[in-house]
């Protein structure tokens, strides 16, 4: 066989192959350019925001302290440290206790529980990022599915108002829930708590003031969420069968006399 038949077939080959791990390969199967539309950019936003909702508020940890003086004589104060975090079960979180004349009670605890409310909105932000990329799988790779079967952008339209819903719920729940974290871990709360800080003569003063700035964030980023879930409805509802009425007959009649014209 000549050299040149042997390198184009051999190109040929090479072109088949290539084609043929195109046909295979999922990602090149993705239509990209979905995301440049409101319905695939949201959902990307709906993604990102998921994550760092859940993620601002399971990764939080604070401390407080105070600095308690047995008695007016004392030269050093005695640091009381505590460290809590979430799931908020602060009455979980111990420390010790100073001063002899306290009693045979050596160990203390924070007041209060709060990992109802900080489970919930973490539990909702983790089924929301998996929903959401589901959602987007299904909109770039089965695009034609999605926009044919008219269940398909129902359900999907059902479902964002019920994410959207149990985000203003979880938003809500946790705010109210980490002002009771907030006031439980203060020093003056820890102070008023103390049993040796009522010891007469005993001076207590306050120490770290826990820093709350991730956790105000997890709480912003929950009412985020709820906007662009809500938001999301109207571009979804643009894809169900409530908003694509079928033409009626006067409408394809026209349409067809102007392609005859044509």
């Amino acid at each position: 066989m000549p050299s040149g038949t042997s390198g184009r077939a051999h190109a040929s080959a090479k072109q088949t192959v290539s084609a043929d791990a195109k046909k295979t390969n999922p990602i090149l199967d993705l239509r990209w350019r979905r995301l440049e539309e409101p319905l695939g950019f949201i959902k990307v936003l709906e993604w990102l925001f998921a994550i760092f909702a859940f993620g601002s508020c399971g990764s939080y940890s604070g401390e407080t302290s105070v600095n308690v003086k047995c008695s007016a004589e004392a030269k050093d104060s005695i640091p009381i440290s505590v460290q809590f975090g979430y799931p908020f079960r602060l009455y979980q979180q111990r420390y010790d206790m100073p001063c002899e004349a306290a009693g045979e009670k050596r160990i203390g605890h924070l007041m209060g529980d709060f990992s109802s409310s900080a489970e919930f909105f973490v539990t909702m932000g983790v089924f929301a990022f998996l929903y959401s990329m589901a959602a987007l799988v299904l909109y770039l790779r089965f695009h034609g599915f999605y926009t044919e079967n008219r269940k398909a952008a129902l359900v999907d339209f059902f479902i964002t108002g019920g994410f959207a819903f149990l985000w203003l719920v979880a938003a809500s729940a946790w705010g109210k829930g980490l002002m009771d974290v907030k006031t439980a871990t203060r020093p003056a709360t820890l102070i008023g708590a103390l049993q040796p800080c009522q010891i007469k003569g005993a001076l207590c003063t306050a120490g770290t003031v826990p820093s709350m700035g991730l956790a105000n964030i997890s709480v912003l980023f929950g009412f985020l969420n709820f906007l662009l879930w809500a938001g999301n409805l109207w571009f979804i509802y643009k894809e169900t069968a409530w908003h694509k009425q079928p033409p009626n007959a006067e409408n394809a009649l026209e349409r067809g006399e102007e392609e005859e014209r044509q």
